[in-house]
């Protein structure tokens, strides 16, 4: 198991106050996956690393990432800083895309450190993470701005990681479900087809905290927003979308996390920085057969 002695608290909603989560601690970062059937029979993996990284240690990474034998039908995506894509692509092996980590709402012009859509295509980005809660919570990007971002590089043929997930204080107050839905509202509005779209639930509380859901509470939360999908935009996508968890997942935990029906990966930070670790999370897609 993930949790501890820690204090629990509710969050879901005010409505349901025997919904809780536990508090553990670990590190922070991303990846994604997808095994059900009824879904793309492929994992999305994503690992993201932030303003981590050197010229030298992402050789590192990029060289035990080459030599780590991967599940095959996991889709694994790594998503370096801006400056490093060049320098990952050149020597990363075909197996794994590349992602970016944010691009402009539309296409190039004078915005001065913005990077747009057609530059991250031009160096052979095949996705973008969009709406990471510290584009959200330090940047100020609001929820219309980040899915006009997500309609933008969806008509321009990249993937969207698409990001969502609620701060410490508003899962106390029991604004979990309200905050998501509102999220992910804003993604449905502006989008106009949800294909080349997984959704990436990273509670704020638990990134980069240490702090992490239990396999059943984190599946309680990507249920509900299959329902959402089911409701608000069809059977059929909700079916189909791949919903990966983000929030201190690593070799230790991933396994358990992975067996639940609605989590279809994960997206990992930390634990993504070591290349035999991120190895372990990838393949953690055989929990998953396993429990079938």
């Amino acid at each position: 198991m993930i949790s501890t002695n820690c204090a629990q608290f509710s969050g879901l909603r005010r409505s349901s106050p025997t919904q809780s989560y536990s508090q553990h601690v670990n590190s922070h970062l991303r990846l994604v996956s997808s095994r059900r059937p009824r879904r793309s029979s492929s994992v999305v993996a994503m690992a993201s690393s932030n303003k981590n990284g050197t010229k030298e240690s992402i050789t590192k990474l990029v060289s035990d990432l080459n030599d780590a034998k991967l599940e095959a039908d996991v889709d694994v995506v790594v998503a370096p800083p801006f400056v490093y894509i060049d320098q990952v692509k050149n020597s990363l092996t075909d197996r794994i895309e590349i992602a970016a980590q944010n691009s402009w709402v539309g296409k190039g012009g004078a915005f001065t450190g913005e990077i747009s859509v057609e530059q991250l295509k031009d160096i052979g980005c095949k996705w973008v993470v969009l709406g990471h809660s510290e584009r959200r919570h330090v940047i100020g990007e609001d929820d219309q701005f980040i899915g006009k971002k997500a309609a933008y590089a969806l008509s321009e043929g990249l993937g969207v990681i698409a990001c969502i997930g609620e701060q410490l204080q508003e899962r106390e107050a029991g604004k979990t479900f309200d905050v998501c839905f509102q999220q992910l509202k804003a993604y449905a509005d502006a989008i106009p087809s949800w294909d080349n779209v997984v959704i990436a639930y990273e509670p704020v509380w638990a990134i980069g905290t240490g702090k992490v859901a239990t396999p059943e509470q984190a599946q309680e939360v990507h249920a509900a927003l299959r329902d959402w999908l089911k409701n608000s935009v069809s059977a059929d996508v909700a079916t189909k979308t791949r919903i990966i968890y983000g929030g201190s997942v690593n070799g230790s935990n991933c396994a358990e996390l992975a067996k639940q029906e609605d989590i279809d990966g994960f997206l990992v930070g930390g634990a993504s920085l070591k290349g035999p670790e991120f190895a372990t999370i990838v393949n953690s897609v055989t929990s998953k057969k396993v429990a079938a």
